[in-house]
């Protein structure tokens, strides 16, 4: 006696198959979120994002740490240094901002005479004698530039944009050398011309030398994937020509 076979499944319709997988590709992507942890610093999508590739939205990321690292340093040598700020502006707020509507769209300050990057940096540990301007300012304004060169000359990278490996690492050199300037460069009276950092009984006070430390290691390491990029481009083109050509071949090749 034969016992009877269990019924087969009623084969599913397309409709529901699809639906099906659907479901399944949704309850595996929210399990996958629910694995990760917002840091509560990303920001919304943008129409212009699609432009961007992963290595751009990196950099354009970097740069945006980079520049609010440049004005935390510009706030606090203002407080540390209040004649500069006074020299042509109400607060060191309004300095501050003044600085930045000038750095956005490219306009120089005019007691810079025209000098921007390196030479602006240079121009802020000058002598009394022969820069008066505001040395915070300048400084600012000589590092807002070496950063924008590093990010391609641009302040927003596109998929026709890149890192510049070689101008990001002497932006970070430059960045260590104006931390070195910070507390060796002296007037003749003895004195720094910028205060910046205090270790002394009040306290500490470490902001600058943080923030521009992250800065340079920022930029090294954009230097780094810059470097690896390019190195990694021929290797990947050698790979996927081997594999195309040779990859049927080897697919036969008992194991």
């Amino acid at each position: 006696m034969r016992l009877p076979l269990p019924a087969s499944p009623a084969p599913m319709h397309p409709p529901r198959l699809l639906l099906a997988a659907a479901l399944v590709a949704l309850c595996t992507v929210l399990a996958g979120c629910g694995m990760f942890h917002d840091t509560k610093r990303a920001e919304p999508y943008t129409q212009g994002e699609w432009m961007e590739s992963g290595a751009n939205r990196v950099a354009n990321l970097a740069l945006r740490d980079n520049l609010e690292s440049v004005r935390r340093v510009q706030l606090s040598l203002y407080r540390r240094n209040p004649r500069e700020w006074r020299k042509w502006a109400a607060s060191a707020d309004d300095a501050v901002a003044r600085t930045w509507q000038a750095i956005d769209p490219g306009l120089p300050l005019p007691w810079l005479r025209g000098a921007s990057g390196i030479e602006a940096v240079r121009l802020a540990f000058a002598p009394p004698e022969t820069y008066a301007g505001d040395r915070v300012a300048a400084l600012v304004t000589g590092w807002a530039a070496l950063l924008k060169q590093a990010n391609g000359d641009t302040w927003r990278q596109t998929m026709i944009d890149g890192i510049s490996a070689e101008n990001a690492f002497r932006a970070a050199r430059n960045f260590e050398i104006s931390l070195w300037l910070l507390t060796s460069r002296t007037g003749a009276d003895g004195q720094p011309l910028l205060l910046s950092t205090e270790i002394s009984e009040r306290g500490r006070n470490l902001l600058v030398d943080r923030e521009l430390s992250k800065v340079v290691a920022r930029l090294d390491l954009l230097a780094a994937q810059a470097d690896e990029k390019y190195r990694r481009a021929a290797l990947d083109f050698g790979q996927n020509w081997l594999m195309g050509n040779l990859g049927p071949l080897l697919a036969m090749v008992p194991r």
